[in-house]
C-alpha cells in the first residue's frame, strides 16, 4: 500500500474542533492525520498543516493574536513560505490573519452575538490544493460557529485581493457584517486558506450533504499530483 501523505492538525490551548478535523481527514485513504502541539518547531515530514477552530488561549486579549506568537507558528510560517498547504479553519484562520500570514482581520460579528448556523455560500477560488474539486460558482452548504468572523480589511487591500482572485468563498446572505460578504481568502500564492465556515463539520451524509468533504479530498488530489510530479523521469 502506497504510504499516506502526513497532514499536521495543529493544537493550541483551548482548540477544541481537533478531533472533528481528524475524523475529516481519517475519510480519506491518502491522507493521515498527525498531532502537532503548539510548542513544536519541526515538521519536515509533514505534507499540510491545519490550524482547526476553537478558542486558542481562551480568546485572550484579541482572537487568534496569542495563538498567533506561538513556537509552532515557526513552523506555519515556514510552511507557508515554501508553497506548502496550509488550512486555517474559523479560529485557526484568525490565527493566520494575526500572524499576517493571511490578509485582512476577523472582528466582532455585526450584530455582536456568537453565530451558531448553518450558511449557503458560493466558491469562487477553485484552485487552490483545498479547493481543487469544486468549480467556480459552485454553492455549498456549511456551518458557521463563531463570535468574531467578520471579515475586514482596508479597501485598497480589499481592491488588491479581489483583483488577485484571493477570495476563496463568500456568504449568500451575509450573517456577520463581513466586508463583500467574504468567508475566505488565501495568500497570494494560494497554497494558504483561510476561511470562517467548518468543512470538517460536513463530511458526513449523517449530517445532509457532505460538502465540507471535497475541501479533504482536493488536498489529497494536490499532493498525489505534486508526488507524481516529483517522481516523473527526467526526459
Amino acid at each position: 500500500m502506497p504510504s499516506r501523505h502526513r497532514v499536521g492538525i495543529v493544537r493550541f490551548p483551548g482548540t477544541n474542533c481537533d478531533l472533528d478535523t481528524w475524523d475529516a481527514i481519517s475519510l480519506i485513504p491518502e491522507l493521515e492525520p498527525v498531532w502537532i502541539s503548539h510548542k513544536d518547531r519541526q515538521g519536515e515530514d509533514l505534507a499540510a498543516l491545519v490550524l482547526p477552530g476553537g478558542f486558542s488561549y481562551g480568546d485572550y486579549l484579541r482572537t487568534g493574536i496569542i495563538a498567533a506568537r506561538a513556537p509552532v507558528m515557526e513552523m506555519v510560517g515556514s510552511f507557508a513560505d515554501r508553497g506548502r498547504p496550509v488550512l486555517g479553519i474559523c479560529n485557526g484562520f484568525q490565527i493566520l490573519a494575526e500572524a499576517g500570514i493571511l490578509p485582512g482581520t476577523l472582528l466582532p460579528n455585526g450584530g455582536r452575538t456568537f453565530l451558531c448556523q448553518e450558511e449557503s455560500l458560493v466558491l469562487e477560488n477553485c484552485r487552490t490544493p483545498f479547493t481543487n474539486l469544486f468549480l467556480p460558482g459552485t454553492p455549498v452548504t456549511l456551518p458557521i460557529a463563531h463570535q468574531e468572523g467578520r471579515y475586514f480589511i482596508d479597501p485598497d487591500q480589499l481592491q488588491e485581493i479581489e483583483k488577485r482572485g484571493q477570495i476563496l468563498l463568500r456568504y449568500l446572505k451575509n450573517p456577520n457584517g463581513s466586508e463583500r460578504e467574504i468567508a475566505g481568502v488565501t495568500n497570494r500564492s494560494g497554497n494558504v486558506v483561510g476561511l470562517m465556515p467548518h468543512p470538517e463539520r460536513r463530511v458526513r451524509t449523517l449530517f445532509g450533504r457532505p460538502d465540507g468533504l471535497l475541501f479533504f479530498r482536493s488536498l489529497a488530489l494536490h499532493l498525489e499530483r505534486q508526488n507524481s510530479r516529483a517522481v516523473q523521469p527526467i526526459p
